[in-house]
């Protein structure tokens, strides 16, 4: 009998990066896969498009830890949404339920649960969101890429495992000339490629084009802005290219850049040390100054990996000079890249989707 399996996870790229590598090999073993999602977010463009995959969209509302009027309608989404993935699930009658976390996954999570279908979440930050804090309750294993977990979640009902990053390891099969080619670059000045995240990043696109002038006279830039911000009126900027987003490409603008900078996130950060690109990481700021992405950048800070720049720090000088100080030390940022073991989280995830479905068929009798 084919093993059949949900996955859910969305609302940004990251939350849905680590499970289309995972549909990549699950696929290749067989595995009959469905994906529950939001009606309009990210993952939906994102999974929708893949053969043999069927995604179902549903209900959702945002959890937020103020108070704000929203709150009221989307508790009456998330409900909704609940209700919705238990009759998907139901319907379906997986194996197993694999979440990467987002606002979608609760609605799911709980679905799941109530079915009877062991859960698994995987938690890409070192600090859990919102939504994984909540599915925890609900989940069987949850799996973690940092070793160290931050200090407000300790394994104290045992249900954490260490796994690692699952990063896409077709990035490493980028080619730096080719990437130079795409951009009209050439190998005199050492090129620094400016990411944003998914949507991009107003204020990094604001200090970026600010030090434009003096950042072109030690660097070429490959700026990727987000869809819909891009500014034309730079284009005339020799040594300048600006891309909505990067996809195709991506891999050989990865190769061709000697350093980066990025917002913090998991997925996006523990690929840049997969490729050991010295990194000059600027967290978002959003849910405090101690959570998220700030004790993700901290921890590679710490590591040896990277440079951190806080947004409340972030001016046109303070960038200009973060960025001579992370390529000044780029050897020192590789040499301890690559000391680190990064290898086999895909394998140990499978591993532990095999032995949910296992125990389940053990606990029905089938």
């Amino acid at each position: 009998m084919q093993r059949r399996i949900v996955l859910t996870g969305g609302g940004s790229a990251g939350h849905v990066t680590a499970n289309l590598v995972l549909i990549s090999r699950l696929l290749e073993e067989g595995w009959d896969i469905h994906y529950i999602g939001s009606k309009y977010g990210i993952e939906r463009e994102l999974v929708a498009c893949l053969k043999n995959v069927r995604y179902y969209p549903i209900s959702t509302g945002k959890l937020r830890r103020y108070w704000a009027w929203a709150n009221v309608t989307d508790l009456f989404k998330l409900l909704l949404g609940i209700v919705q993935a238990f009759l998907l699930l139901f319907r379906i009658k997986p194996g197993v339920m694999f979440s990467l976390g987002g606002f979608v996954a609760v609605p799911v999570v709980v679905g799941a649960a109530l079915n009877g279908v062991p859960v698994i979440i995987f938690e890409p930050d070192l600090h859990p969101g919102l939504a994984n804090r909540i599915s925890r309750k609900f989940a069987q294993v949850m799996c973690t890429t940092f070793n160290k977990s931050s200090a407000f979640d300790r394994n104290v009902d045992g249900k954490m495992v260490h796994v690692g990053p699952i990063v896409r390891e077709e990035l490493k099969l980028g080619s730096r000339a080719r990437g130079i080619g795409i951009c009209g670059f050439n190998e005199e000045k050492p090129i620094l490629l400016i990411m944003g995240g998914s949507q991009g990043a107003e204020r990094i696109n604001r200090i970026v084009r600010e030090a434009l002038p003096k950042l072109l006279k030690g660097y070429q830039v490959v700026h990727i802005c987000g869809i819909g911000k891009m500014d034309l009126s730079f284009g005339h900027y020799a040594g300048y290219r600006q891309l909505e987003y990067a996809r195709e490409e991506l891999p050989d603008l990865m190769a061709m850049a000697d350093i980066v900078v990025s917002r913090a996130g998991s997925n996006a950060i523990h690929e840049w040390l997969l490729l050991r690109k010295p990194m000059l990481l600027i967290p978002h700021a959003i849910g405090g100054t101690r959570t998220g992405q700030t004790l993700n950048a901290e921890y590679f800070k710490d590591a040896g990996y990277a440079e951190v720049l806080y947004e409340a720090d972030l001016t046109k000088e303070t960038f200009l000079k973060a960025v001579d100080v992370t390529y000044s030390n780029q050897k020192s940022f590789v040499d301890a890249m690559k000391a680190s073991k990064m290898d086999g989280a895909v394998d140990k995830v499978l591993t532990l989707i095999e032995m949910a479905v296992h125990k389940q068929k053990e606990g029905t009798g089938g």
